[in-house]
């Protein structure tokens, strides 16, 4: 896995956090990958943390921008 500053994991972990913000819009920003994403939230967060967050995460259409419907995080070049 890549280096990634104290102040870009904290990002990350914000962004993948919240729902509306897709895997690819992580990827774009940082070159971190939704399987990263997911390594890096199992290694920084307590366990229990962990397994909620993937749960809600787990089939969510917004995560994803193929599926999402919203164009409000997407960049302009993947709209």
């Amino acid at each position: 896995m890549k280096d990634i500053q104290p102040q870009d994991l904290d990002r990350i972990i914000e962004m993948a956090w919240e729902d509306r913000t897709t895997f690819e819009a992580i990827h774009y920003q940082f070159g971190v990958s939704e399987q990263e994403v997911i390594a890096l939230m199992r290694t920084h967060m307590k366990h229990s943390s962990f397994k909620m967050w993937r749960k809600r995460v787990s089939g969510r259409k917004t995560k994803h921008g193929a599926t999402s419907e919203s164009n409000r995080f997407k960049a302009k070049c993947h709209r």
